[in-house]
């Protein structure tokens, strides 16, 4: 398994996955959208998307997006499968914690849901911490957690 930055051979990849892994639990937002139909756009303001690949096919991706000065979001971790047993899922997220922290992230920070155990144990084992949520801001409906990891932690 490799883990590499964005290329364009893997765009469709990155939208197919996330769209299946949100239909698995949810149904896709207009917040969804919003950054699955924009990727070019947001690579251009910053953002950068890592995928896990073993044999060509993608495992997992997730992504790193710049909000402000010093705060990032990591968001769209998706993965083939709820266990792909190849720790494909985690090895994304922590690149993407790495990117966001080497371009001046002082904090990061992310939304789910609880029933996503897996991926809350990812955030967890990263130092995440949880926040009160403000929904509001994040205009997603399914979102029931907020995650923080503080640089200094």
């Amino acid at each position: 398994m490799e883990i590499i930055e964005y290329q364009e051979a893997y765009k469709q990849d990155f939208v197919e996955l996330n769209i299946a892994w949100i239909q698995r639990y949810f149904k896709p937002e207009q917040a969804d959208y919003d950054i699955l139909e924009h990727v070019d756009e947001l690579l251009g303001k910053g953002s950068m998307i890592y995928f896990a690949v073993e044999n060509g096919q993608v495992l997992a991706t997730c992504m790193a997006m710049p909000l402000k000065e010093g705060v990032w979001e990591i968001c769209k971790l998706a993965a083939t499968g709820q266990y792909t047993g190849k720790g494909a899922g985690s090895a994304v997220f922590k690149a993407s914690m790495d990117y966001a922290l080497q371009n001046g992230a002082k904090k990061l920070t992310l939304i789910s849901n609880r029933r996503l155990e897996p991926a809350l144990h990812i955030y967890e084992k990263y130092g995440f911490h949880e926040v009160p949520l403000n929904k509001e801001y994040w205009g997603y409906d399914r979102a029931d957690i907020e995650y923080e990891y503080n640089v200094g932690d």
